[in-house]
């Protein structure tokens, strides 16, 4: 039986992960803000619902399909952003596309990802949305949308939750920074790692990949500072009619945690919103989107769609957000776990635990297609 095989779910492969970063990789993933308070919250969140499954329901089989962002998928599942996604492995997001085109899951590609936009999109055939920030030169911004149609992406997403990049303090304390500042600790434990150094050097130098070349900052660190340092921290509702109707299809807006902005956010027009606290890496002490779910479905359910995003490591999670409203769940870590600890194939393997696990829960809970599951689910 191979190691990923003994697997059995994304806690095995976050500790199959561990073992194959190095520490500073590892806590980089794997860290949130501060007290990173709001990160474990997310995940407690889904532990204190509890549910009524319904029971001599015919479960010889059920639909998992669903449509979001106007794409029919094989379970009600989205790949995050993720930006970096080739220090976890060398094939970064060009193997998490193709794993989740496999897998019938929509891939969200970051901004700030290691492979370009259109080196994504030729990976796979699968459903695809590209991550935007607002850059203080709105001619960057202008120019990914452009370049993301002609590569033919189903739906663009505009991420509001980032206007300065929180404390990480994990990052802080190992030096894996902006610029690094590694302590001996983490330049020994990187020599202990050699597999993932050669990983890395055998694809040439990692930079973030959607921003045209420039001598002056053609390296990773450089590029990381121009990126950090172009976030519009000025952005408000006003310029959200503008990447709306520049994109003109699909559009999902990320970071979304009140209903009032929810409401302001399906008056503005966008087809998604993206129910997020940004994995815990932002404000700590922020609330789980799994606890501002409900109000939020019952100010905006059935006007627009909604996707939560934080805390989801199991297929009754999502079972769980689906019944108290969400249409949708979206996944980072989990598939980066995957990704640290088998590439490609570690990708699949965490798509095929969550995958098979929501079946279950399906099965378990008397529903026979995604539709069915409501809040008569929950006590």
């Amino acid at each position: 039986m191979s190691t990923l095989a003994k697997c059995h779910n994304i806690a095995d492969l976050r500790a199959l992960a561990r073992q194959r970063l190095p520490d500073p990789v590892f806590h980089y993933l794997d860290g949130a803000a501060e007290n990173e308070i709001t990160a474990r919250r997310n995940m407690q969140a889904f532990d204190d619902v509890r549910l009524v499954p319904s029971c001599l329901v015919d479960a010889s089989a059920v639909d998992t399909s669903t449509r979001v962002l106007g794409q029919t998928i094989a379970w009600p599942v989205l790949c995050s952003p993720t930006g970096a996604s080739r220090l976890f492995h060398p094939e970064g997001e060009l193997a998490v596309a193709r794993a989740a085109a496999r897998a019938g899951a929509f891939y969200t590609l970051s901004t700030a990802s290691t492979y370009s936009l259109e080196a994504v999109a030729a990976a796979s055939d699968g459903p695809k949305m590209f991550q935007i920030y607002v850059n203080k030169d709105r001619g960057v911004t202008r120019n990914l949308i452009e370049r993301c149609k002609q590569a033919g992406y189903a739906a663009l997403c505009l991420a509001v939750d980032v206007p300065v990049v929180g404390k990480r303090e994990r990052d802080l304390k190992t030096g894996f920074t902006i610029p690094p500042r590694l302590t001996p600790s983490s330049f020994a434990n990187f020599a202990l790692h050699p597999g993932w150094a050669w990983g890395q050097a055998s694809k040439g130098p990692l930079t973030y990949a959607n921003f045209e070349a420039r001598t002056e900052d053609s390296g990773f660190v450089k590029r990381s500072k121009r990126l950090s340092a172009g976030l519009d921290p000025s952005v408000t509702w006003a310029d959200l009619h503008e990447f709306i109707e520049l994109w003109d299809g699909p559009f999902a807006l990320k970071g979304v945690m009140s209903a009032e902005d929810a409401r302001r956010a399906a008056d503005t027009g966008v087809s998604a919103i993206i129910v997020s606290n940004h994995g815990g890496r932002q404000l700590d002490g922020a609330a789980a989107p799994l606890d501002v779910l409900p109000r939020i479905a019952e100010t905006v359910g059935g006007g627009i769609e909604i996707i939560l995003e934080g805390g989801v490591r199991r297929g009754v999670h999502v079972l769980k957000a689906l019944a108290l409203g969400a249409n949708a769940c979206a996944i980072g870590r989990p598939y980066l776990y995957g990704l640290s600890a088998g590439g490609e194939a570690g990708v699949a393997r965490a798509l095929s635990i969550l995958r098979t696990e929501v079946e279950t829960a399906m099965k378990l809970s008397g529903c026979a297609n995604v539709a069915g599951i409501d809040k008569r689910l929950i006590l």
